[in-house]
């Protein structure tokens, strides 16, 4: 059996007060395991981004707790929370977040530079990163000169470089046509995906759901649904 890599509890989230107040985020209980690529798919609003920022340590939950390897990390002093998003999560975002006055190479090393690491003995382990998305030939090229699902597997690289134990996706597809995306989804899970990481995607692209071991649906804050690989 997988072991657990997330428990969330009776998460919930709101912003503004009494008549203002808006519950983004309303009781919401699920966990994840290593081995596993989970989706948590939904509406635009639907509490999603809100509940990834709450389980990778970016955004405080008003109540409930986040297990992260059994550890409660909003009982985490600030630096400690710090380290552990530099060094247990890794993210890839929906517009990537390239440097784009830096090379390829330079951007996936980022991480391995926050970590203090010797800048040169960085640039040799991004370069293997490249080499792991198949892109070894583009290190030298700024990201403007690459293809939206290079840039796309570049910040994966990125994400990978530190080795995090859990790897969260916001919307890795909603800037890629439909045969890029599943291509993308393909090789996270083919490559990316192993059984010391869990894998979160956050989508409502109905193209790649055939990719997820499990998906979790929201609305209105609220789990209302999971679905199982088939």
């Amino acid at each position: 059996m997988a072991s657990l890599a997330i428990k969330a509890t009776n998460l919930a989230k709101w912003f503004g007060e009494g008549d203002a107040r808006t519950m983004a985020v309303k009781s919401v209980s699920f966990e994840a395991s290593f081995g596993e690529l989970l989706y948590i798919v939904g509406p635009s609003g639907s509490g999603k981004t809100t509940l990834l920022s709450m389980i990778s340590g970016i955004l405080k939950p008003n109540s409930g707790t986040v297990l992260v390897e059994d550890r409660d990390i909003w009982m985490m002093e600030s630096d400690e929370l710090a380290d552990f998003r530099l060094n247990k999560i890794g993210f890839v975002f929906q517009d990537y977040h390239l440097f784009p006055r830096l090379t390829t190479v330079e951007n996936v090393a980022i991480p391995l530079i926050l970590k203090k690491n010797d800048w040169n003995q960085s640039l040799k382990v991004a370069s293997e990163y490249l080499k792991i998305v198949g892109l070894e030939q583009r290190a030298a090229l700024p990201p403007v000169k690459l293809s939206g699902g290079e840039q796309q597997r570049v910040a994966i690289a990125r994400a990978i470089a530190s080795r995090p134990d859990i790897l969260i996706f916001d919307e890795p597809t909603a800037s890629l046509d439909g045969d890029t995306g599943r291509k993308i989804l393909e090789f996270v899970r083919e490559h990316i995906l192993n059984e010391t990481r869990c894998i979160i995607i956050v989508t409502h692209d109905s193209r790649i759901f055939e990719y997820a071991h499990r998906i979790i649906r929201m609305e209105d804050g609220r789990i209302i649904g999971e679905e199982h690989e088939k």
